[in-house]
């Protein structure tokens, strides 16, 4: 049971609803929103208050790219957490291959630098009790219907890795969506090693699946955006069945992840192989690069390496 959660993105999408759901459970005290830009957060604040009826949500201010700033974060927050939600993250648009002052492009800034950074400091300073869920995707196992192929690294040895998060990895072309696999391919890996070197306590990870009512299609080129959001969206995947769903059953997976016994620590929970919707199950039955535990050595070495 979960009397305080914090989430990382939470003034929109995914994060917002994630607030609203959670809000609306008796056992909820606490929902702290963990966001970068304060306007945006005091009217999420506002808005989610007039939805849930709870004056129970509290703003904290951190930008999940700069490490320094989820430090500084961390410090404001006064009172343990039971559960976190690292749901800030996306393809980020035009600036995903630019480097930030971590040394990691932006994409993997956003998804993955200040998200560690948060649980890592929460963990240092015994501010976290229970539950990490780290948001991540259906692009790391692929959808062999849809012709998504699975994140497929060489080696994945801690050098790729660094590649992948500030870029090299990908040469010249950097196309944010297979970039975008990748790096919550580190995250997913980063998230499964916290669970065997913290077994106190509990770390999930679970993709959203294929959500509408997101900004994720904003951050595409355009053809592929348009596509999206006004053909594949509302005509084809409904056609297909299991493919695609509404924010609040993508959410749900959330809130029952970090609420229910069911879905353990150490496990990538997403749609059934070949599917985008419906029933979760465990990643690793057949997208078997999850079970390597070196590989989530490697991943977690590689992110550190840009934490200074």
């Amino acid at each position: 049971m979960n009397e305080s959660i914090l989430i990382t993105g939470a003034n929109a999408g995914l994060g917002k609803e994630a607030a609203r759901q959670l809000a609306l459970k008796e056992e909820t005290k606490k929902v702290i929103l963990f966001c970068r830009n304060q306007v945006k957060a005091e009217a999420a604040k506002k808005d989610l208050e007039a939805q849930t009826g709870k004056k129970i949500f509290e703003i904290v201010i951190g930008d999940v790219s700069d490490a320094n700033s989820v430090r500084n974060a961390v410090a404001k927050i006064k009172e343990p957490v039971d559960a976190v939600i690292l749901n800030a993250g996306g393809m980020v648009g035009k600036t995903a291959a630019q480097l930030t002052s971590s040394g990691m492009n932006q994409l993997a800034a956003t998804n993955i630098l200040g998200n560690v950074v948060l649980v890592e400091e929460l963990i240092k300073h015994d501010k976290l009790r229970k539950t990490v869920l780290f948001v991540s995707a259906e692009a790391v196992p692929g959808v062999k219907s849809l012709g998504m192929k699975p994140v497929t690294m060489g080696t994945s040895s801690v050098d790729e890795f660094t590649g992948v998060l500030d870029g090299t990895y990908f040469g010249k072309k950097f196309d944010v969506t297979q970039a975008y696999g990748y790096v919550k391919y580190a995250g997913t890996m980063w998230t499964l090693a916290m669970a065997r070197k913290y077994p106190d306590l509990k770390f999930v990870v679970m993709s959203p699946g294929n959500t509408k009512g997101t900004g994720a299609p904003d951050s595409l080129p355009s053809p592929m955006r348009f596509m999206l959001k006004y053909i594949m969206m509302p005509i084809l995947f409904p056609l297909l069945g299991d493919m695609v769903h509404s924010l609040k059953v993508g959410v749900k997976r959330f809130v029952d992840g970090v609420s229910e016994d069911r879905y353990k620590s150490g496990v990538f929970y997403a749609s059934r192989e070949g599917k985008l919707s419906g029933n979760v199950v465990d990643q690793s039955t057949f997208y078997t690069d999850l079970k390597n535990t070196t590989y989530q050595d490697n991943a977690y070495e590689a992110i550190h390496r840009f934490i200074k």
